[in-house]
């Protein structure tokens, strides 16, 4: 764009002897505000519309995605069967945190127009690219494994398809949506993935409905506290487990994917408003999601066996809260894997060209995670152990995003005027020490069979 606006300046001042650009530039200029006192409403309706809050929403909405993807359904739900309210006050904690980082992401991608793995790029040699992409891509088979299996079941439940089956029709689907992504579609794609967003929340928060939990009890639930090992260990991987990596990689992003190349964004100082009431609203629904999900378990579910697993689950919903809310338990479960998973090949997509500098087709980056859920659900007894191991792999992953994180919105020559004052780096540290740790923590608690 920059470059056709050079030419075009360069051709009309070769062109035009009589008549220097420069008095060109000022006529123009002229002729442009006597046309904006002329219509002085119609001027300020354009300029509020391009500023309009409402045309700053939607990326943050589109990553909290990760938040609620069938692992995490998984997990909320074990809490609650297992400790009853005991762990309320751990999701609301990790959600507290998530807003942080979420922004974090966001804030880097619009002050630097880059997103995090084009830094990390731009800051590594060949080979450090190659090998950081390596764990990152493996990160992302380990995402897409829990959605699509999370998918896969939703479909045998709703509908009693193989699990294999149902793994190709979510990898059909999610492939399709995907088709939106970018470009002058790219709207359309979030309000695709949003309107799953709804899905999932009426989905997962409808049994709250039929069977309210005592307001006291889930109060008591917000007091940190313990109980027993077992306890703090299911603490341990809530907390550890609740910031994606794909979904910091990918938020610095959607935030200037939002806009189809040539259009006007707003200020930065704007975008940044924005994106801050964008985070707090999209991270505000997915913690109620997954709150609600640990109640509803707390509620209905406490001291019944089977419910570590998702079928487990469901089916303890639909013997205590009846079929109609399993159902609509499982629609959510659908909603969740179609929209996760189409997010998580979109990360993987921008990270292999932030860091490869290789555009793939979007179909191509679809087939490499996919393939190995469906093997799993091929080949496997009970393909939802595959999830504890992709969570490991997960956890593996998330200090690779978020230290670099932390260390670039820190960087004042990377972000002049925004950058992170000593108070602000200071909080986000403690949070990346927190988090790193007790991934760490659910690692070799993993490895030495505890876990």
């Amino acid at each position: 764009m920059e470059e056709n606006n050079v030419n075009d300046k360069y051709q009309t001042t070769m062109s035009t002897a009589d008549q220097p650009a420069a008095e060109l530039d000022i006529e123009r200029t002229r002729a442009a505000q006597a046309q904006a006192l002329q219509n002085p409403h119609n001027g300020h309706q354009r300029e509020h519309h391009g500023h309009a809050l409402a045309g700053i929403l939607g990326p943050a909405f589109v990553a909290a995605v990760a938040y609620v993807d069938p692992g995490n359904v998984a997990a909320n739900i074990t809490s609650g069967a297992r400790y009853g309210y005991l762990l309320v006050w751990v999701l609301v904690l990790a959600n507290a945190m998530s807003v942080l980082i979420q922004y974090q992401s966001a804030k880097l991608g619009i002050v630097t127009g880059k997103s995090l793995p084009e830094l990390l790029g731009e800051r590594m040699h060949d080979a450090g690219r190659f090998m950081f992409f390596m764990q990152a891509e493996v990160i992302a088979i380990a995402t897409d494994l829990a959605e699509v299996i999370g998918g896969a079941i939703a479909l045998n439940l709703l509908f009693g398809l193989p699990l294999f089956v149902g793994g190709l029709v979510i990898g059909a689907v999610s492939t399709v949506l995907l088709w939106f992504q970018g470009g002058r579609t790219h709207r359309l794609f979030e309000k695709i993935v949003i309107a799953l967003l709804l899905v999932i929340t009426f989905g997962f928060i409808f049994g709250l409905f039929i069977a309210p939990p005592n307001p006291v009890d889930v109060l008591g639930g917000l007091v940190p506290r313990f109980t027993t090992t077992d306890s703090v260990l299911m603490a341990s991987s809530m907390l550890g487990a609740t910031v994606m990596p794909h979904a910091i990689y990918l938020h610095s992003t959607l935030v200037n994917d939002h806009y189809a190349p040539g259009e006007k964004k707003p200020t930065v100082r704007q975008l940044l408003h924005g994106s801050k009431i964008d985070v707090a609203w999209a991270l505000l629904l997915a913690g109620s999601v997954n709150v609600s999900l640990l109640i509803i378990a707390a509620n209905s579910l406490h001291g019944m066996a089977g419910t570590d697993s998702i079928e487990g689950a469901q089916h303890a919903i639909v013997s205590v809260l009846g079929p109609v809310v399993g159902t609509i338990f499982s629609i959510g479960l659908l909603a969740s894997s179609l929209s996760s998973t189409s997010v998580g090949t979109y990360a993987g997509s921008e990270i292999m060209h932030g860091l490869l500098r290789i555009k793939a087709p979007m179909w191509a980056c679809r087939v490499v995670t996919l393939v190995p859920a469906l093997v799993v659900l091929w080949f496997a007894p009970n393909p939802t152990q595959a999830l504890v191991v992709g969570q490991v792999i997960l956890s593996i992953g998330i200090p690779f995003a978020i230290i670099p994180l932390m260390r670039y919105t820190h960087d004042r020559k990377l972000m002049g005027e925004y950058v992170d004052g000593t108070a602000k780096h200071m909080v986000f540290m403690l949070v990346t020490a927190l988090i790193v740790a007790l991934n760490v923590l659910l690692i070799v608690l993993t490895v030495l069979g505890k876990a």
